[in-house]
């Protein structure tokens, strides 16, 4: 059954590929992830991304329409867009588009004071979408300050409010991690440098995919027309290396590390 976004409001409930070609995403996708497409209900540019029947991500041909840029993007769930979007301005960062109606709700794409873009919702969200499922996506923020980062979203998505359902904002230590009902949604990690010759060190939003086999996926990425953008980084939970698919929009693949 569906709910409406104010009962998970704040959460990340979906990501999505802003594209001038679904033909080409699906081909590439299709290829390094093993994604199949359906239609999407918001319409004719859409498409629902689903790994083993079930759906991870959206692709959106909006490019040409909207003038935004080729990106991976989260979108947050929010009870009122036009609030969120004032919100938003009011501390100084910046509503690019919308919020724009479809056919199941409204969606806005912004970009906070560090110039990391974001979107929200507001509207259905369906069972099979985050935050209440486990599943191959995480979204992680590289920050110049994760603590004003995290003081920036909390106040403009409503995180650590005292309500049932709020989510649970953790300063730990060089980090802030994002929980909803103990399950990790998003992570904000600090070092980001704005004016950075290489983008993926600006103050940006990165999308992670879970693959079993991190060096395969990278292969079929530069078989199917991609790059891979940076050295493969290791830490305590994953293997991950960042990727450009064919039109050279960046996405990260992780691989799980056993503990021992």
């Amino acid at each position: 059954m569906a709910r409406s976004s104010g009962e998970v409001s704040g959460a990340p409930v979906c990501v999505s590929l802003a594209t001038h070609d679904l033909d080409a995403a699906e081909d590439f996708y299709g290829e390094v992830l093993g994604w199949r497409f359906r239609r999407s209900r918001l319409g004719e540019e859409f498409r629902v991304a689903c790994a083993d029947e079930v759906p991870v991500a959206g692709i959106a041909a909006v490019v040409p329409r909207l003038g935004v840029p080729m990106a991976w993007t989260p979108y947050f769930a929010v009870a009122d867009a036009d609030v969120t979007a004032a919100r938003i301005r009011e501390r100084g960062a910046t509503t690019a588009v919308g919020p724009l109606a479809f056919a199941t709700g409204r969606a806005a794409l912004a970009a906070d004071r560090d110039g990391a873009v974001f979107g929200f919702w507001e509207g259905e969200v369906g069972p099979e979408r985050w935050p209440d499922r486990d599943g191959p996506v995480r979204v992680e923020l590289k920050a110049r300050d994760a603590f004003a980062a995290a003081v920036f979203y909390g106040e403009v998505l409503d995180w650590a409010e005292e309500r049932p359902g709020a989510l649970d904002v953790a300063y730990e230590q060089d980090h802030v991690v994002v929980r909803h009902h103990h399950r990790t949604v998003a992570r904000i990690d600090a070092g980001a440098v704005e004016s950075a010759p290489d983008p993926r060190a600006r103050p940006r939003w990165e999308v992670h995919f879970a693959v079993p086999d991190l060096d395969a996926a990278a292969d079929r990425a530069v078989r199917a027309g991609g790059a891979v953008a940076g050295p493969v980084g290791t830490c305590l939970a994953d293997r991950r290396v960042t990727l450009n698919d064919w039109s050279g929009t960046p996405f990260t693949v992780t691989e799980a590390v056993e503990r021992p």
